[in-house]
């Protein structure tokens, strides 16, 4: 079996949540009730905070897992990705394409317990929710990028994993639970400060069209018949056209593969709202598919302790096809791995 965990754990950890200004302990425990092989964490790097150490390098020491950096000078100021494993990495590959891709997309190339190979890439796409289509073609020039990537690795098994700020059509969305959550922000942290690193503002998520309602909102999200309209409104007009492309092209949702009926939220872990958080199996690797879920707590701790954004765990068994002879079980990953840029 192979478990496989993607998590935006917001701002690399690093910015205060309930109180803390560093949220290692809170991740490390909720990360390893899941016990994962695998993490992609698509905001795993705070390059706002450079001189500190990396909470994911602390992660990576307390898990005994290999860290894999995402980060490129290229995408700024920019939360950039990374990758933990325990499993050996055989290759590593950081894809930049400045210009098209908002950040770069991590490639690791790792060799599960059975002995057969298995690709994983992290990607992390442009939200700008306030753009509305505009962003949305952005994300979607992103995802056919990423599946040039991606064709490298065709025919093998491979998965694609991160926050795609996007949801797939067909889901539900709970507008009306955002709006409150970012209006919770909005009065609750300053308007200038390092505190606000990787949290929105009502302006980064309303639509332009409706910031004349913006005065009226906290008045409106108090009637019920509102919030129906709200949900029902942004449930029409929210572009949904990148996920389909990955869907064309073979690709699995692994949660709604499982769970064709449940919500499944991922986004805000406070008041969640939507499923913005995926999985995607290769057609290869989908029929070993065995569990996908949200994560909302574990070890004692809930997922809005932890992150704004709730996890999403996969666990694939293993492959049908006999693997070459199997090397002997490390009980810590190789430290090193084969770093280039494309």
């Amino acid at each position: 079996m192979t478990r496989v965990l993607s998590y935006n754990i917001l701002a690399g950890g690093m910015t205060p949540c309930a109180g803390e200004g560093r949220r290692t302990e809170s991740l490390l425990r909720l990360i390893s009730a899941a016990q994962p092989d695998i993490i992609g964490l698509p905001e795993g790097l705070n390059p706002r905070r450079g001189t500190e150490k990396a909470v994911v390098e602390e992660l990576a020491e307390r898990l005994e897992m290999t860290l894999l950096r995402g980060d490129h000078p290229t995408a700024g100021e920019e939360f950039q990705v990374a990758c933990l494993t325990r499993l050996p990495v055989l290759a590593s590959r950081v894809h930049v394409r400045p210009g098209v891709l908002t950040r770069p997309v991590l490639e690791v190339h790792v060799r599960e317990e059975d002995g057969n190979e298995l690709t994983v890439f992290v990607a992390h796409l442009l939200a700008s929710f306030h753009k509305g289509r505009t962003a949305e073609q952005l994300r979607q020039r992103e995802i056919e990028t990423i599946l040039n990537i991606m064709a490298a690795v065709r025919g093998q098994p491979h998965l694609l994993m991160g926050d795609f700020n996007t949801l797939a059509p067909g889901e539900p969305l709970r507008a009306s639970a955002l709006l409150r959550y970012v209006l919770y922000l909005d009065q609750t942290l300053p308007d200038e400060s390092q505190e606000r690193d990787g949290h929105p503002h009502l302006a980064y998520v309303l639509p332009d069209r409706l910031r004349p309602l913006q005065p009226l909102l906290a008045h409106l999200l108090r009637n019920r018949l509102a919030l129906w309209f709200i949900d029902a409104l942004a449930g029409l007009s929210v572009p949904r056209k990148s996920i389909p492309l990955l869907q064309r092209a073979g690709y699995i949702d692994c949660f709604r593969h499982l769970h064709p009926r449940e919500p499944g939220f991922t986004c805000p872990a406070l008041m969640p709202a939507g499923r913005i958080d995926f999985i995607f199996a290769s057609p290869e690797l989908a029929p070993r598919l065995r569990v996908c879920q949200v994560v909302q707590e574990g070890n004692g701790i809930t997922g809005s302790q932890a992150s704004d954004h709730l996890p999403v765990l996969a666990e694939f068994g293993p492959s049908a096809t006999p693997s070459p002879e199997k090397e002997p079980t490390q009980t810590r990953p190789q430290a090193l791995a084969t770093l280039s840029l494309s």
